[in-house]
Formats: C-alpha cells, sequence, structure tokens
C-alpha cells in the first residue's frame, strides 16, 4: 500500500471541514430579519419582553399607590383628626347640639370626605336656611288673625298647653305656628265649651228616642270606632227608660 502524502491528507482534511461548514450553515434556519441583534432567539426576545412587562406592571403599581397616598394626603389635609373635633359654628346652641344626631351624621359625612372646618360649617349654614325658607312667615300669619292677633296667638297656646300632654307639644306648637293652626285651635275651644265636643257620657239636653236612634245609624255608633259617641248614645237611653 502506498503512503499518501502528509500535504495531501491535510488538504483533503481542510476540504472535507470546509464542506461540513458549507453544509451545517445551509442547514441552520436563516436569522429573522425583525430580530435585534442582541437576541439570539425570538425565545430570547419573547423572554426579555416578559421581564421588562413585570417590571412596567410593577411600577404601574407602584405609582398607582404613590397618586392615592398624595390624593388622600392632598384630600384630607384640612380635616380634623376626627369626626369629633369639628368645632359648632357660633351660630348653633352647644347645649342642644349635644344629642343632636343630624349634626353627629353630618360631622361623619364631613370627615369620611375630608372637609374641613370652613365646609363642616357651610353645610349647617345652607342646611338652617334652608329650614328657614320652608318655615312659615311667623309676621305675616299673625297679620292674618287680625289687629288681636298676639293675645288670640297667647289665649291658644295656653289652652293647648294645659290640653293636650307633654309628648305631643312639639306637633301642637308647630301647627300655631300658622294662622290656620290658631283658629283650629280655638275652634277646639269653643266647642268644648258648648259641650259638643267632649268625651263627657251624659247625653245633650233635648235628646228623645228618635234621636237617639237616628245617632245609632251614625257609623261612629254601628262601627264602634268612637267610643265616646257610644257612651253617649248608651247614656242617653239610661236617662230616658233609666236603664
Amino acid at each position: 500500500m502506498n503512503d499518501i502524502p502528509a500535504e495531501s491528507e491535510q488538504s483533503t482534511h481542510a476540504e472535507t471541514a470546509e464542506r461540513d461548514f458549507v453544509v451545517a450553515e445551509d442547514a441552520a434556519p436563516a436569522r429573522p430579519e425583525w430580530l435585534p441583534e442582541k437576541y439570539k432567539s425570538g425565545e430570547d426576545l419573547a423572554k426579555a419582553y416578559k421581564e421588562l412587562e413585570s417590571k412596567l406592571g410593577t411600577k404601574e403599581e407602584d405609582l398607582r399607590a404613590q397618586f392615592k397616598e398624595e390624593f388622600d394626603s392632598s384630600k384630607n389635609a384640612d380635616r380634623p383628626e376626627s369626626a369629633g373635633e369639628y368645632s359648632l359654628p357660633d351660630f348653633v346652641d352647644d347645649e342642644a347640639a349635644v344629642d343632636n344626631e343630624l349634626l353627629k351624621w353630618w360631622a361623619e359625612q364631613s370627615f369620611d370626605n375630608g372637609f374641613g372646618q370652613d365646609k363642616f360649617e357651610k353645610g349647617i349654614e345652607m342646611y338652617l336656611q334652608t329650614m328657614e325658607a320652608a318655615a312659615p312667615d311667623l309676621d305675616a300669619e299673625a297679620a292674618k288673625l287680625g289687629e288681636n292677633a298676639d293675645q288670640r296667638i297667647e289665649s291658644a297656646s295656653m289652652f293647648a298647653t294645659k290640653f293636650f300632654p307633654d309628648e305631643t307639644m312639639p306637633a301642637i306648637e308647630r301647627m300655631m305656628e300658622t294662622h290656620e293652626g290658631v283658629i283650629a285651635m280655638e275652634a277646639i275651644q269653643e266647642a268644648l265649651k258648648d259641650g259638643s265636643f267632649t268625651g263627657d257620657t251624659a247625653p245633650a239636653a233635648g235628646l228623645s228616642e228618635d234621636s237617639l236612634k237616628e245617632m245609632m245609624q251614625d257609623p261612629r255608633y254601628w262601627s264602634k270606632n268612637d267610643p265616646a259617641f257610644v257612651r253617649q248614645v248608651e247614656a242617653g237611653f239610661k236617662k230616658l227608660y233609666g236603664s
């Protein structure tokens, strides 16, 4: 067997290596034109994108938290430390306000909304103005009662105080703020004076059997929804027949 010269053998190896490189290069997938040079593959780019997305998301959450903190701090900058530390304005009676549920509610609402002392007072002022606008004009109502309005109002008020129980007085006082209310109270006084409006079971003078029977046809009697009226009819029969 003849020996191959060393130079020829080296040349053969070089040609084989070059051919293998060309084949390997042709067999490798072409690099996408859109892939940036710093990434070896699309997988590397996708991985980097996910990492960036995570970082951006974290920054966004941090920014939101920071914005909320700054907003809350700015919103509540003027409010007191607690709802109970608001000061009542001078035009509100401190003693009357101690157990006032509406004022407590407004203080809590003001605190929750971050209102300062000025807005707390403004809310109270606006409420009182609304109430005053809705309330009757006492001078105008008194004028409708005539020249002796003061005496009529005083007399009706004294009667109401004596006749009605204490728990009904707030409603009676609101009623007496209008001239119609004063007139109604005077009508009750007159009815009590002549006996036409009384809970007394004694029958009125001149009752006869026919008049008593006529009273029995009244819904107040047969429906039993007016006990005083029923007693008056029964008392009339007792007086007529002694039973």
